[in-house]
């Protein structure tokens, strides 16, 4: 990293999460290219703040396009680009404290408008770039640096948030799973509509919960992950969202709307009607003479 680009020497931790989605969004990214005859670098991904932020820099191969931009603002920032150029892949990388805090606000607006583009969404419990702080999806009472007393507030449950948004394509992995959460990534960059992948990455230095994902048969501890099972019907948002509610995290595709419209595809409709309109309002008044 240094030799190519010494102004951006990030480093991540031993064992982070994030080395596996950076690894998988890497291959998902050659697939698509092959399969489409695109090159790379007509990807754009979209970084917020926090280490998963730092995945932009990091990218080995042909370069996508990247922009690091603000704390929470990846959503809005996206969009920008998606709708100035629609013919661009455009790929948001997040942290649990980014998406799912500031970055909150942005979910619902850019469902409904179900604006075509992927969210990877690396979830490790904690603001990990910041010393630990609790985040969003902290669990209840859990003490960290700004939660002294134990953190107050719930966990937010982020696929349950994400369906009652109205997010169109959802789906849940780890980053321990490579080589299927690079399968859920090209899928979900080529669903028309707002696509989320939330990946449970584990922070080894605040919050490491490999050992809660992974279980232990000998111990007897059921695995905190399992994978959805192959009847799950991803069309059915009743069986998406007893999921998403239930006490285990469900890994593999979890929600997949049909018949989806994406915002580009609403706004090049929108702007032929108002053609229409124009025309119209010409041809009137070249009947009447005026």
């Amino acid at each position: 990293m240094s030799k190519r680009n010494p102004d951006y020497d990030f480093k991540w931790c031993p064992g982070c999460g994030d080395f596996g989605v950076k690894r998988a969004i890497e291959g998902a990214l050659v697939t698509r290219s092959a399969t489409k005859s695109e090159p790379i670098e007509k990807t754009v991904i979209v970084a917020g703040i926090g280490c998963s932020g730092n995945l932009v820099h990091l990218q080995e191969g042909p370069q996508p396009f990247g922009i690091h931009g603000i704390h929470g603002r990846t959503l809005p920032i996206s969009w920008g680009i998606k709708s100035a150029r629609p013919d661009l892949n455009v790929i948001i990388v997040s942290g649990d404290g980014d998406f799912l805090s500031i970055g909150a606000e942005h979910i619902g607006p850019q469902a409904k408008r179900n604006v075509d583009l992927t969210a990877i969404v690396m979830d490790n419990g904690v603001y990990g770039l910041t010393k630990g702080q609790a985040s969003p999806t902290t669990e209840f009472e859990v003490v960290t640096p700004t939660t002294p007393l134990g953190k107050l507030d719930d966990k937010v449950n982020p696929l349950e948030t994400y369906l009652a948004a109205g997010v169109s394509f959802i789906a849940s992995s780890i980053s321990t799973q490579v080589k299927q959460l690079q399968e859920l990534i090209v899928e979900a960059m080529d669903y028309p509509g707002f696509s989320i992948v939330h990946v449970q990455s584990p922070c080894t230095t605040y919050n490491d919960t490999y050992a809660l994902l992974k279980g232990n048969e000998k111990e007897g501890i059921e695995p905190l992950a399992k994978p959805i099972a192959d009847d799950h019907d991803p069309a059915d948002y009743v069986a998406a969202s007893a999921l998403a509610r239930s006490r285990t995290i469900p890994i593999g595709l979890l929600y997949r709307k049909e018949n989806s419209i994406p915002a580009h595809a609403r706004l090049d409709a929108a702007r032929a009607r108002s053609k229409m309109h124009q025309q119209s309002v010409e041809d009137l008044l070249a009947a009447m003479k005026i």
